[in-house]
């Protein structure tokens, strides 16, 4: 595991400003207030002492003093154990455990076709079709929570919210159905909250200009 070579007073994120990954980080970082220094790296021109810290020399990477996390899920919960309000995960353990397996699936089934997207290729059009009837398939969810199975905003909206504000870019049109109507609903909840404003590039608000 990578060691800081100094010791750090503050809170640093290693941020990629393009990548739902590190979207997904700093939407909790807003959520909690938390006082960090955020680091917009290019992923082609990695600062060398992001090497020293991470062994995989991989982007997002969180720093707190003398610990260094470079998986987003661990990123994300050990910021809502070290600042646990407002929390983001559900207090009893059967809710927690599901809320972990709903965030795994997304990262399981729908990142990887945003991954694929993203990238181009022969494959494109059928992640897209895929993407699009995944995410509508589970639209009527909305319609009694107004978040992923949840009445309050968790870390699992804080995974869907980087997804869902890159469908433009990613081409992917959703109907405009009575089926779907929820999920749009749940998509304009993320986008109007407060923290997920102050999460965003000027990369990523340039997405939906």
């Amino acid at each position: 595991m990578g060691v800081p070579t100094n010791k750090r007073s503050s809170m640093t994120f290693f941020s990629d400003g393009r990548c739902h990954f590190s979207h997904r980080v700093r939407i909790v970082l807003a959520e909690k207030g938390v006082s960090v220094d955020i680091i917009d790296v290019d992923p082609d021109d990695k600062p060398a002492e992001l090497a020293d810290l991470n062994p995989y020399n991989s982007l997002p990477t969180l720093v707190d003093r003398e610990l260094v996390l470079f998986e987003t899920k661990v990123m994300m919960e050990y910021l809502d154990e070290r600042f646990p309000h407002p929390p983001l995960l559900p207090v009893y353990p059967v809710a927690r455990a599901q809320s972990r397996q709903i965030m795994y699936r997304i990262e399981r089934d729908w990142c990887p076709l945003v991954d694929k997207i993203l990238a181009g290729g022969k494959d494109v059009a059928a992640a897209r079709k895929e993407l699009r009837d995944s995410l509508v398939g589970i639209a009527p969810m909305f319609t009694d929570l107004p978040y992923f199975f949840n009445e309050e905003f968790s870390l699992v909206d804080c995974c869907m919210a980087p997804l869902l504000w890159r469908l433009e870019q990613l081409e992917v049109a959703l109907p405009k159905t009575k089926q779907a109507k929820p999920l749009q609903d749940y998509m304009d909840r993320l986008f109007a909250r407060e923290a997920f404003q102050q999460s965003l590039t000027e990369y990523e608000r340039e997405m939906r200009s």
